[in-house]
């Protein structure tokens, strides 16, 4: 006890030779900070090294050094890393596909479909059916590509709306891979203002799927509206290839100070409120804003030159919603360098994750189409317009549906959205497992097992 009580608040070893000296400790604590900083240094040289190499073939940089322009396209909304693996359905694969793509005769080529707003369609899916995110293998694929022409069908006869329908509904019961998903992993495009109510009975059978359209909300003109801007991705419009291609282009820009208007709209009025009021606008100042009314055929018809020539000639270039809220002159006005002026509420824009679109557009109540939108456009200095078309060029390659060897375009924005859609794991309603990892259906069969038509909701 006493040696115990005696030892007391001795220090340990107190009676024993330091093992670390004061210089000994010093060194070490030299030691570890260069170690520290060493490693700091390398891991942020790595890091450099890699974010530029991911970064050089995407760079869409923007001059003005503001935080939310700072970062390169991608990387500043999606990431440095494109990896995707798309299944697109054969036409010869599904019963049905060929009809929805050249009509019940067969006779309408994609060539043919190539034209106007319905391009999209065609485009998509060739350029799918090169990349090299394509996969043969349906096992391997996070998504499927679903292809088809139907409005450019429906336009020139191909189908009637009725056999549209029945022909989704046929096509979409021999897909087990839908069934499994409840077509969450399935893709759809609709090209055109009437989006996925092509499809009459989207919301009984796609109401799950990826829609590509570039039209949003349409509750003005149905019950709902069949875009979800959690699920579906807003795609640009189809631009004449001939104003989009790099070098000589249908025509060329104006310099600001030989255009001869402040603003235009080239467009038919079609009854549309907004547009009647643009018309009658012009008519009290023809001086500062061009806005005859086209027409589809007869002497008073624009053919392409001559409307992008008209088009070119002023600074402010008016969009005005018409049928839908989206419109083809928005995506057409970045290639003649004329500032787009968005006169539509409900328009939805794409790859909003990586374009700040207050830098390059206006938009601007449609409730306040008057003289006030001249007295405010013409109030903005010419530097400005000028930076504002500066932009615009910077990411205009993002509407142009480029091959993808191009490493800007419309395709490369959309696969960066496709990617944020896909799930490791696919399930619904109709999809059960067990504890071996097996899938099946209500009735315990095994998806290999699961044979065409499938039974849908």
């Amino acid at each position: 006890m006493g040696s115990i009580s005696s030892n007391r608040g001795r220090p340990w070893m107190s009676h024993h030779t330091p093992l670390c000296t004061r210089i000994h400790q010093i060194g070490s604590l030299l030691l570890v900070l260069t170690t520290f900083f060493l490693t700091r240094l390398l891991d942020h040289s790595f890091d450099q090294i890699s974010i530029s190499s991911s970064r050089t073939s995407h760079a869409i940089i923007f001059t003005q050094p503001t935080p939310s322009l700072s970062l390169p396209w991608p990387d500043r909304g999606y990431g440095s890393h494109l990896y995707l693996k798309i299944y697109v359905y054969d036409e010869d694969e599904i019963d049905g596909l060929k009809p929805l793509l050249y009509g019940r005769d067969g006779k309408i080529t994609a060539e043919a479909c190539l034209k106007g707003q319905w391009g999209t369609q065609v485009k998509i899916h060739k350029l799918l059916l090169k990349s090299r995110y394509r996969t043969r293998k349906k096992e391997q694929a996070d998504l499927f590509f679903v292809p088809a022409y139907v409005k450019c069908v429906r336009m020139m006869g191909g189908l009637t709306d009725k056999e549209i329908n029945h022909t989704y509904v046929k096509v979409i019961s021999q897909m087990p891979y839908f069934r499994r998903s409840g077509g969450r992993d399935h893709i759809f495009v609709f090209p055109s203002g009437a989006g996925a109510h092509l499809f009459r009975s989207w919301a009984t059978y796609i109401n799950r799927s990826i829609i590509l359209t570039p039209e949003g909300d349409r509750t003005d003109k149905k019950d709902t509206t069949s875009f979800n801007t959690w699920k579906d991705i807003i795609i640009p419009g189809n631009v004449d290839d001939r104003m989009t291609t790099t070098g000589d282009t249908l025509v060329q820009p104006l310099p600001l100070s030989k255009r001869r208007y402040l603003a235009n709209y080239l467009g038919r009025a079609q009854g549309k409120v907004g547009r009647l009021q643009l018309l009658e606008l012009a008519k009290q100042f023809p001086e500062k804003l061009e806005s005859p009314e086209l027409k589809f055929s007869g002497p008073e018809k624009l053919g392409r030159i001559e409307y992008f020539e008209h088009l070119r000639n002023a600074k402010f270039c008016l969009a005005p919603r018409g049928e839908s809220s989206w419109s083809l002159r928005y995506y057409e006005s970045y290639f003649v360098e004329c500032v787009p002026v968005i006169l539509s509420d409900q328009i939805e824009l794409p790859f909003q994750n990586v374009i700040d679109y207050t830098q390059i557009s206006i938009k601007w109540p449609s409730t306040q189409i008057g003289p006030q939108l001249l007295e405010y456009l013409e109030s903005i200095p010419d530097e400005d317009i000028e930076r504002m078309i500066a932009h615009g060029r910077q990411i205009r390659c993002l509407w142009v549906y480029a091959p993808e060897s191009e490493p800007c375009s419309a395709f490369h924005g959309i696969m960066w959205e496709l990617q944020r859609k896909v799930r490791q794991f696919h399930q619904s309603a109709e999809t059960f497992w067990l504890h071996n990892g097996s899938i099946v259906n209500r009735y315990l069969v095994q998806f290999s097992n699961w044979k065409p038509p499938m039974l849908l909701p």
